[in-house]
């Protein structure tokens, strides 16, 4: 059995991508890594951060983003695609630039990979997310963050980046049969400097809606990014993967957080800070103990179990 790892990326050292911990989080188990790395902003070493791992395991394609395609996160499906396209194993693992492995899930990951390398009805498996925000003590586990998402695919049957690179579907259209693992995604993507947070989110903007409308969300919000009342967020008492000790040691925008409860935000509410949100979450984290409705990109195959 082969497996491949793959991701797109651009900018990620100005935006502080943990792309160097994310590629080291599953290299030692896959046989090759795949990099579709964009036109990067002068100043910015993301091909330095990623050359700096010095494994011949790495293939680095570089790449031009059509400004074109920007229009609702085009780009990324299209720029994921031609990565897994690069692949050549039988299972390939994506990873997003700040998405990061567990070491501890290895085994679940090649396991399960082994288990169904032959079974043509498994098209995917689903990685569990742990969406940290703010600082590396605190997650989001409401309604409106999504706890599972599939990052591993089967190569070879028509698997393409869906929509804006959140997920995956076959020729854009067929839903992907699934099996559920524990295996864990740990989610970097809100741990961010607040004004670097602010920069990547109205960049972000920018390529879903055009510099336009970007320049007029966001002109009358701070320069920095207001991550409101830690003090709501689930605390994390698990540990994370060796690979982020650095990053964590380094963490240095303490003093810029809010560790209370009382929303004093001048940006819009982030979903999960609406008092909607707030009272699904607190019916399916009290009362239902599971997921009343939400996103679901895939079919769970019943039976079908991980290793």
């Amino acid at each position: 059995m082969k497996l491949s790892g793959f991701t797109m990326v651009r900018n990620a050292s100005k935006y502080y991508f943990p792309i160097r911990e994310s590629i080291l989080s599953v290299l030692p188990i896959v046989d090759e890594f795949i990099v579709a790395l964009g036109n990067c902003d002068e100043g910015d070493n993301t091909e330095e951060l990623i050359r700096s791992i010095g494994s011949d395991k790495i293939k680095i394609f570089h790449r031009v983003w059509d400004e074109k395609l920007f229009k609702d996160g085009t780009i990324f499906a299209l720029e994921t695609t031609f990565a897994l396209q690069q692949c050549s194993g039988d299972w390939c693992i994506y990873l997003q630039a700040d998405e990061v492995v567990h070491e501890d899930d290895h085994s679940i990951i090649t396991n399960t990979c082994k288990k169904f390398l032959d079974d043509a009805n498994v098209q995917g498996m689903l990685l569990k997310y742990l969406h940290f925000w703010g600082d590396y003590d605190h997650h989001a586990d409401g309604h409106s963050w999504y706890d599972y998402e599939i990052r591993i695919v089967k190569n070879h049957i028509g698997v393409e980046s869906y929509k804006d690179a959140q997920s995956f579907r076959i020729n854009n259209t067929e839903k992907l049969n699934v099996v559920k693992t524990n295996a864990r995604i740990f989610h970097y993507g809100w741990v961010r400097p607040p004004h670097t947070m602010q920069s990547k989110r109205k960049e972000q903007h920018s390529i879903h809606y055009g510099e336009t409308t970007a320049a007029k969300t966001f002109e009358k919000e701070e320069s920095y990014f207001e991550y409101g009342p830690l003090g709501r967020m689930s605390v994390f008492k698990g540990t994370h993967p060796e690979i982020m000790k650095d990053a964590i040691a380094q963490h240095s925008w303490k003093d810029k957080l809010d560790y209370g409860k009382k929303l004093r935000i001048t940006r819009p509410k982030a979903a999960h800070e609406k008092f909607k949100y707030r009272f699904i979450s607190f019916m399916e984290k009290n009362i239902i103990h599971g997921k009343l409705f939400g996103y679901k990109n895939w079919n769970i195959l019943k039976g079908k179990k991980y290793n």
